[in-house]
């Protein structure tokens, strides 16, 4: 039924006369001019510009289809969703970490907290390194003697004053580093745990953080030096009861073949025991200082971090002492050289023995001062990022830097974050809403609006 005489129009009134074609039919199909946009466009315009004869218009759109961000252009002009960058409120962007965001995070924490990282590893070298290079400053001067007048005394008993001095020292400074060395780790994965959410530390109050964990790092390096110099007691065992026994002893080279073979098949077993539990072990310094853990709960605590991505961990601590021992050898060359040189040349004097100490002495702490914080922050940033990877922990440190970043300022209760009921996977309630420190009504931040 129809309103008036004559066919139904075509299309109903005060619609245009071009529609797009039906679902499923054909662009550009018969009675339709409809085109996607630009598809008729000539080469080289731009499909987004108004036509000539419309009406001016007061907006302009971009020629892209799509936005710059968060979509990124794939090969052949398509494109895809982009996941948008990680925050980066501190020394790493908060995500799992590669290999690059280490080492730019540890030069990063250094730059950003010289005072901290340089400055007291500077005072640590300078101290425990004071002996040694006296040591081996009389040591060369004996040399030095010896060297001027072969023949004025027993060649065999010249130079037992300067070996015997060269030990002593070394053994006093290793006994000075081994304190030195435990309290300065404390102090440098407290700067660095402020320092992942972008937050400064003095070393006053750095040291005030560190203390009460001083105690467990003690212990932590007297147990993994018991575990990693074990095997090696063993073996003075095993030689000293072979030995005992006459098993060394044999026809011209017989027992020294033994005694060769015995200590080189020992070490093609303890090289890998070594590195085995140097890896397992090498993120309980920061669970003793971050997480205030005890010393066999942290070691635990690492060898659980550890599990499942060894290969990688080892290949970094390897490659971080390899360059750890180039950067401080090329800093501690001219000084070595130098004292060493000047020590065998001064005739024993003792203005040429003190200047020759004071050289040897600057080159230790030229390559300690860079080697101390290095190692230290990588195995740091190791740490937190075994947690991101196997805790999701990434999400408590990016609710905390937005909230860090809401107030203007980084809270002093972030350090109170790397407690491990914060992350992910551990029973505990986390993150904001979920009534957890530090955003819960009890935490450092206060309650939520």
């Amino acid at each position: 039924m129809t309103d008036g005489p004559g066919s139904t129009p075509d299309m109903p009134s005060g619609w245009a006369a071009e529609q797009p074609p039906p679902y499923g039919g054909a662009a550009g199909a018969a009675g339709s001019s409809w085109a996607s946009p630009g598809a008729g466009a000539p080469q080289g315009a731009n499909p987004s510009a108004p036509h000539p004869s419309a009406p001016h218009q007061s907006a302009s759109y971009p020629s892209a289809p799509y936005p710059s961000a968060p979509y990124a252009p794939y090969a052949g002009g398509q494109y895809a969703y982009r996941a948008p960058d990680a925050p980066r409120p501190g020394i790493i962007p908060l995500r799992p970490l590669t290999l690059g965001d280490i080492l730019d995070g540890t030069i990063k924490l250094i730059r950003s907290n010289p005072k901290a990282t340089l400055g007291l590893s500077a005072i640590v070298a300078a101290v425990t390194g004071i002996p040694a290079a006296i040591g081996q400053a009389i040591s060369f001067s004996s040399l030095g003697d010896l060297l001027a007048d072969p023949y004025a005394a027993d060649t065999a008993n010249v130079p037992v004053a300067g070996v015997a001095a060269q030990y002593i020292g070394a053994i006093i400074s290793y006994v000075m580093t081994f304190v030195g060395t435990t309290i300065l780790t404390g102090v440098l994965t407290r700067v660095l745990g402020r320092a992942v959410f972008g937050g400064r530390i003095t070393v006053g109050e750095a040291w005030r953080l560190a203390r009460p964990r001083v105690p467990a790092l003690f212990g932590l390096v007297l147990l993994q030096a018991l575990i990693l110099l074990l095997p090696l007691l063993a073996l003075v065992a095993v030689l000293v009861s072979l030995a005992a026994a006459n098993a060394f002893d044999g026809t011209g080279s017989t027992g020294a073949g033994v005694a060769v073979l015995v200590v080189l098949l020992f070490f093609v077993a303890y090289i890998p025991y070594l590195l085995f539990f140097y890896t397992r072990l090498s993120l309980s310094a920061p669970a003793i200082v971050l997480e205030g853990r005890g010393v066999t709960d942290a070691m635990s605590r690492s060898w659980r971090l550890v599990k499942g991505d060894s290969w990688r961990v080892l290949g970094i601590l390897l490659l971080t002492a390899i360059l750890a021992a180039i950067i401080s050898g090329v800093l501690a060359i001219p000084f070595t050289f130098g004292g060493s040189l000047l020590g065998m040349l001064s005739g024993g004097t003792a203005a040429g023995t003190t200047i020759a100490a004071l050289l040897l002495a600057v080159g230790q702490v030229l390559a300690s001062m860079i080697a101390y914080p290095f190692q230290a922050g990588v195995a740091g940033l190791l740490y937190a990022d075994r947690r991101m990877r196997a805790e999701a922990f990434d999400l408590v440190l990016q609710t905390a830097a937005a909230q860090n970043q809401s107030q203007g300022w980084v809270h002093g209760g972030v350090d109170d974050l790397w407690h491990p009921s914060y992350a992910a996977g551990t029973g505990q309630p986390s993150g904001p809403g979920h009534g957890a420190p530090p955003y819960g009504p009890h935490g450092p931040y206060g309650p939520q609006a």
